[in-house]
């Protein structure tokens, strides 16, 4: 072992889990202000402690760009090494607690906003059963959710679109069909069917570009070789859902949704609908499921049908844990 390599190893010894902790929340927010206010620290000692990580490795680790802190090649694999580690002591910090009579443990969870339908009623449920179980739900997009993923923000993830990758472990829990609706006093409400090319000269509301339930629309429209003449974007299921009752138009919109809330529009036999959607259940395969989060998978698992309506459940739900309990844990 040649010198260089014999003083990296005796400087690595100077790492401490609040150097980590503080590299990764300054990854993850990009900003070191932010990341101080989100650790209680002042700027300067933020400032302090990545100076300190970046001469204990001899290697810059940050670099900015476009008004952001970004990770170096290195600095991107110490990201990825601090994460796993700062799990398993998480981990380890759960399993004695647990060890002293109760299962305990915190999950952050990322979901797409349709899923926040859907989704309490389950931790309900799992709530009861494990009340010392805490959950932090991150709501967004499909963008905003695919870059938690991307940064390895949360422990579980719950898209109707799985990202792809090598590193993806997905698995489908909940059907999620998207229905086709229109105000009460629509033309075509009481037909027994209607073709969609009566309907495509008519306004649609539309998700933002990014949303999962627009790509799939979109995704149909094209595979029929339809164009919409008048679209207008909302950024909103309950806006969209208040706008078509009051007859601002027509749109897409998950079946979950209209459950929710007062105003209750009318779904069209429109032929081809409702288009089939499933929301799966993600983690990553290049980062250990904390015991809290498979905690939550065992009981999906087993009571998924007991929290929300049976016909709702993906037939295969039952091998949901076997499948998050025997994927490989890659390390790359």
């Amino acid at each position: 072992m040649d010198k260089r390599s014999s003083s990296t190893q005796l400087k690595l010894r100077h790492l401490s889990f609040r150097l980590l902790q503080v590299y990764v929340q300054v990854v993850r927010l990009g900003n070191i202000s932010a990341a101080a206010r989100a650790l209680h620290l002042t700027q300067p000692t933020v400032s302090l402690q990545l100076k300190k990580l970046a001469d204990v490795l001899g290697e810059p680790l940050l670099e900015s760009r476009d008004g952001r802190m970004l990770p170096t090649l290195i600095g991107n694999e110490l990201y990825r090494a601090a994460c796993d580690t700062l799990s398993r002591f998480e981990d380890f910090d759960a399993f004695m607690q647990q060890a002293k009579g109760g299962s305990v443990g915190h999950i952050n969870i990322g979901i797409v906003t349709t899923a926040k339908y859907v989704l309490p009623r389950i931790l309900g449920a799992f709530y009861r059963q494990f009340p010392q179980v805490k959950v932090t739900l991150n709501i967004g997009n499909r963008a905003h959710v695919l870059g938690r993923f991307e940064r390895q923000e949360d422990d579980l993830y719950l898209f109707s679109h799985p990202p792809s990758g090598d590193n993806v472990l997905s698995a489908r829990i909940i059907k999620n069909p998207l229905q086709l609706i229109a105000p009460k006093d629509h033309w075509a409400v009481g037909r027994e069917q209607v073709s969609f090319n009566d309907l495509k000269n008519e306004r649609f509301i539309v998700r933002e570009p990014g949303s999962a339930t627009r790509l799939m629309f979109e995704s149909w429209c094209s595979g029929q070789g339809i164009t919409l003449s008048d679209t207008m974007q909302i950024e909103s299921n309950e806006a969209i859902r208040l706008s078509v009752a009051s007859g601002l138009g027509l749109s897409v919109i998950s079946a979950h949704t209209l459950q929710e809330g007062r105003e209750k529009p009318a779904i069209l036999p429109v032929t081809g609908f409702p288009l089939e959607s499933n929301w799966y259940l993600v983690g990553r395969k290049d980062r250990r499921l904390p015991y809290a989060a498979m905690q939550l998978v065992d009981f999906m698992a087993a009571h998924l049908a007991e929290c929300i309506e049976p016909e709702w459940v993906a037939a295969d739900i039952s091998e949901l844990a076997m499948h998050f309990n025997h994927a490989p844990q890659t390390r790359s």
